[in-house]
């Protein structure tokens, strides 16, 4: 079967898909040198601070003056080198700023090196000023950059990529309303096409979420020149095997079309996937999401740190919500829970007390009044939630106890949120997969929506935590968690 369709398109769409391409280009150019010019900027105000900082301005160096003056060049061009500035690696995921960080960690090695091999003296206090500020300020600035691109495409709808998907109904279907709950991704479909045997029972259109038929997958090339597509995305299909996705990707070569192919696995993690030519096929190894050893270790490591540390830092208000509360009815502080965590073990959660001492004798009587419709129980206005609850589950102030819970192990800073023994009796079994890691204060779901969001989303969030898990990952959820706390959006 060819996919590529040889019939030469009219002036027109052609004229229309080179204009999309452009003002695509257009728009990615901008932003990578609005991104190359913070950079520059992070990397002067970095080096000019850490130079005043070190040496007196009057008796100063020359080379560490000269030094400071040439450091946002080098930074910038570092930053090229690890190919930062690639579109593919910006606008969404981490890999940005995984980037961002290898190199300030080569430009620290890189110092040391230089120094141990040509015997050169340099200030310590000089290179701890410089090298981890930059870095840290880089990734602060590139994620105010990557917010704001977020930003408009939610809001204003800019910054979009035109994407034909081609594959069957329900999974162009699927891949469409998770496109329109997340908008950030960039991704507007403006049509699709499907296999061959299902052209004939189309009605023009894919019933549910009226995306419109361009044709089969030999038509691709034409429906990308018809509707003026800058990306085509293509998904799991037995009828597009090696010899036509390569005749695909030459028909798209022409026009400069992205091309997007999604794997038969969804949402797993780059770092997991890696080719092994096998027989002449590049065949996909996909490493096990269980986590290794020292994986293990270095999230328990750095999770018991953050405990204690937000242990320290958050015990005056701690001690004054204890207050609080003990005066609002006389009744215990702490509310004490069973639930279910790692590998389906149960333990003892705790939470500051935000409802009346009586709640769970009056859970019963309102089950059916749950706004979720899920196997969650969600309820806007709770009347078992007390005034001072309600200031506290606004800021999510009531989770602070559950540090205690990380600290013994049971849970973690990040993770699925541990659901009740009942919950779980209603389970999928694909929602067991949450179980896999241990379940935290905080999470994927959590920053994207926290109680707004659907039961089925959430589920989807808690899985691709699962599968993706790194600790930059965790540490840009603890970020996120921040500003989903202030914003309070879905926080009842």
């Amino acid at each position: 079967m060819s996919v590529v369709d040889n019939t030469p398109g009219t002036a027109e769409p052609r004229t229309r898909t080179v204009e999309a391409s452009r003002s695509v280009m257009r728009w990615q150019r901008t932003y990578q040198r609005r991104i190359a010019c913070t950079d520059l900027l992070v990397g002067a105000l970095v080096g000019s601070l850490a130079f005043w900082a070190r040496f007196d301005v009057v008796d100063y160096s020359v080379p560490y003056l000269v030094g400071s003056a040439l450091f946002p060049f080098g930074w910038v061009l570092l930053l090229a080198v690890v190919r930062a500035y690639e579109p593919r690696f910006l606008f969404v995921g981490t890999e940005e700023f995984r980037r961002a960080a290898v190199a300030g960690g080569i430009l620290l090695v890189g110092i040391a090196f230089i120094s141990y091999l040509g015997k050169i003296e340099v200030a310590r206090s000089w290179v701890l000023l410089t090298v981890p500020p930059v870095t840290v300020a880089t990734l602060v600035a590139r994620y105010a950059w990557r917010k704001h691109l977020h930003w408009r495409r939610a809001t204003r709808k800019q910054y979009m990529h035109r994407a034909i998907v081609v594959g069957y109904e329900r999974a162009t279907a699927n891949l469409y309303r998770t496109l329109q709950l997340n908008p950030y991704h960039g991704l507007d479909v403006v049509g699709a096409c499907l296999p061959p045997a299902r052209l004939a029972t189309t009605t023009g259109v894919i019933t549910d979420c009226d995306i419109p038929v361009l044709g089969g997958f030999w038509d691709v090339p034409a429906a990308v020149r018809e509707s003026g597509a800058d990306v085509v995305v293509v998904l799991a299909c037995p009828e597009l095997d090696g010899p036509a996705m390569r005749q695909l990707a030459w028909g798209l070569e022409e026009t400069g079309t992205e091309l997007l192919v999604a794997p038969i696995f969804l949402e797993v993690a780059g770092p997991r996937v890696s080719v092994r030519p096998v027989a002449d096929l590049p065949l996909m190894h996909v490493e096990h999401t269980e986590l290794t050893q020292w994986r293990r270790l270095l999230k328990s490591t750095f999770d018991r740190i953050g405990a204690a540390l937000g242990l320290l830092l958050a015990a005056p208000l701690m001690t004054a919500v204890a207050l609080a509360i003990k005066l609002t009815d006389g009744g215990p502080v702490l509310f004490r829970q069973e639930r279910v965590g790692y590998r389906g073990n149960r333990f003892e959660m705790y939470k500051f007390r935000s409802m009346r001492i009586d709640a769970e004798d009056m859970l019963d009587d309102l089950l059916t009044s749950s706004d979720s419709g899920s196997v969650l129980f969600k309820m806007r206005a709770d009347p078992r939630v007390t005034k001072v609850g309600r200031l506290l589950r606004r800021f999510s102030l009531d989770e602070l106890p559950q540090l205690v819970n990380v600290l013994r192990g049971e849970m973690s800073l990040v993770g699925p949120r541990p659901p009740l023994p009942r919950e779980v009796e209603q389970y999928e079994w694909e929602v067991h997969r949450r179980f896999a890691v241990r379940p935290g204060i905080t999470g994927l779901w959590q920053v994207s929506g926290r109680s707004d969001l659907e039961w089925n989303e959430a589920v989807r969030l808690d899985i691709r935590y699962v599968e993706q898990w790194s600790l930059l990952l965790d540490i840009l959820i603890i970020c996120r968690t921040v500003g989903a706390v202030l914003r309070r959006s879905g926080a009842y």
